[in-house]
């Protein structure tokens, strides 16, 4: 149950009904993007044993502009909660700059699933990978010791970000971890691990366990297309919906 909430301009909270118990939230703005000097500070508190879902109405368009978009989020599980964050792709128009951090506080017993994903742009109108910036840091911890620190770091004065992706036009990193959803993190790392690895693949995907001991997984994809990477994501966290008492993909489209 959804006990709270509240937001700002530009920022929105849509908090549809679902048919399980888990409480369900999406941010949108009013713009349908970010501008520069936009920032966003999301604060998200899930309480004992409680079940919450974070997501996006649409992908989060960064529009150009001399000056950089931001976004914060800070989220709190207790024990035996879970938190589901499953955000549609960020989308940088060319000359646009973003930055992110994402930090996540667990309790002993909490569960996590967390995607974050980007695409090259509006490839359309020929803005394959030409943003000026964009960075992203995700924080995990479970009590006082942190289990992941991963960082993304893409401007073009360290080399044509075009030519360093080569083929793929999109990137997704998911992190599992907790009791809930520990099962299926060690069924995918073990699946991931199996696969054949081509060079000229279109489609590429990694798993790495989560320090100090933690049982969870981080996981990354990279593919051709935002269609590609999302029936992935879909395959890896088919799961989710049970967990949740409802279908987030479904109810969305």
């Amino acid at each position: 149950m959804l006990t709270r909430s509240v937001a700002t301009s530009p920022l929105r909270l849509l908090n549809p009904r679902n048919s399980g118990t888990s409480a369900w939230a999406y941010l949108a703005t009013y713009g349908g993007g970010l501008v520069g000097g936009d920032s966003l500070d999301i604060d998200v508190g899930v309480g004992p044993g409680a079940t919450a879902l974070l997501a996006t109405q649409a992908s989060t368009k960064v529009y150009r502009s001399g000056l950089a978009a931001h976004q914060r989020l800070h989220a709190r599980a207790a024990d035996d909660s879970l938190l589901v964050l499953l955000p549609d792709p960020v989308t940088a128009f060319a000359r646009s700059r973003y930055t992110q951090e994402q930090h996540l506080e667990l309790g002993s017993t909490a569960s996590l699933v967390l995607v974050d994903w980007l695409t090259a742009g509006r490839m359309a109108f020929g803005e394959r990978w030409q943003f000026d910036g964009y960075t992203n840091r995700t924080f995990v911890r479970r009590g006082d010791r942190l289990v992941l620190h991963d960082a993304i770091s893409l401007a073009p004065e360290d080399g044509s970000v075009a030519g360093r992706m080569g083929r793929f036009n999109c990137l997704a990193t998911v992190v599992m971890t907790g009791p809930a959803v520990g099962a299926a993190a060690v069924r995918l790392a073990g699946e991931i691990g199996l696969a054949p690895l081509s060079q000229q693949a279109d489609l590429l995907m990694s798993a790495a366990p989560l320090a100090g001991g933690d049982a969870g997984v981080l996981l990354r994809v990279a593919g051709m297309s935002v269609e590609q990477v999302g029936a992935v994501l879909r395959r890896f966290l088919n799961f989710v919906p049970s967990l949740l008492g409802d279908d987030p993909w479904s109810c969305k489209f």
